[in-house]
């Protein structure tokens, strides 16, 4: 019995030795399989507009990119688009707008809402607010996307104003109770623009779009009332509108092309290093809401996995 002692105790280190080895390599077979799950849980994005195509204009390459990566986007049109047009309006008009509007969604892989409020009506009211925060909270929105309160358009302004309203609210039960509360406040951003009263458009993130910009303007092209026949009209450049569907898309990627600043430069260097960011030809760019969740750099990354 005594002779047999040594060797139990030389091979007992052992034995503790190979059981901390698989111990360890569960730990990590765990970690990796929470670090992957959590990857695979798509982002919920939702973008909201003014009108049907103010989403496509501000966001869509990045749609686009997201959407292909597997994750869920979102456009919202608060207002159905019933004015916009220089011979058809009314009902008429805001039907033709929502059929631009889901092809225009399908083109760019995300889900395309248009809300029943008057185009050029729109005012900040609570009825409003509270068809924002239902949108919001029913897409359980990761990121939460909308124009700025300074525009040259009413509607752009106060969709801006709604969106800011619904920020805080859509955490609170007992607003717009019906709908279940997000049990976190989302990211809110805002789409880029020109205007520099009271302030002018910060590009805090930069999206390169590139590869993706010719498929934002087939998207957009969707909406023809739009960019062929009302833009143009009040324009006063209608006459320049091609009429073959090719000579079109050409003449619309064109006339939407724009060059990129210096301050959205130094942000394209920020994100995607100097290197790259001067081969960007096309660029989208979004301003960080001091309302709702106030992201770090780890989790813009995370929310634009195309920066990674």
């Amino acid at each position: 019995m005594n002779e047999n002692k040594p060797g139990i105790l030389i091979k007992f280190p052992i034995f503790i030795d190979t059981m901390k080895k698989i111990a360890v390599s569960f730990l990590l077979i765990f970690v990796f399989t929470i670090i992957s799950l959590s990857q695979s849980v798509p982002l919920r994005i939702i973008m909201i507009g003014a009108h049907p195509d103010d989403c496509d204009l501000g966001g869509g390459g990045t749609a686009i990119l997201l959407s292909s990566m597997g994750h869920a986007v979102k456009f919202v049109s608060v207002t159905n688009g019933d004015a916009g047009h220089q011979t058809q309006g009314g009902g008429a008009l805001a039907k033709r707008r929502i059929g631009e509007a889901q092809e225009a969604g399908k083109r760019f892989g995300v889900t395309y809402d248009v809300l029943d409020n008057h185009d050029g009506e729109l005012t900040p009211t609570l009825d409003v607010r509270l068809q924002i925060i239902r949108k919001i909270r029913d897409w359980n929105a990761d990121l939460v996307i909308a124009p700025r309160p300074n525009d040259y358009h009413p509607d752009h302004r106060y969709t801006g104003v709604l969106v800011q309203d619904a920020a805080y609210m859509v955490a609170v039960p007992n607003v717009a109770p019906d709908t279940k509360p997000l049990k976190k406040n989302p990211i809110f951003l805002y789409f880029q623009d020109r205007f520099q009263k009271p302030n002018p458009f910060r590009p805090d993130i930069a999206i390169d779009i590139t590869s993706v910009f010719d498929k934002k303007i087939y998207a957009i092209a969707a909406h023809e009332s739009q960019f062929f026949e009302w833009l143009p009209w009040i324009g006063g450049y209608l006459s320049e509108v091609p009429a073959g569907e090719k000579e079109r898309l050409a003449w619309l990627a064109k006339q939407r092309s724009r060059p990129i600043n210096q301050e959205t430069s130094k942000s394209l260097e920020k994100w995607y290093g100097i290197a790259k960011a001067s081969e960007v030809k096309n660029v989208e760019a979004f301003e960080i809401c001091e309302y709702g969740s106030q992201p770090n750099e780890a989790d813009i990354r995370r929310l634009f996995p195309m920066l990674k």
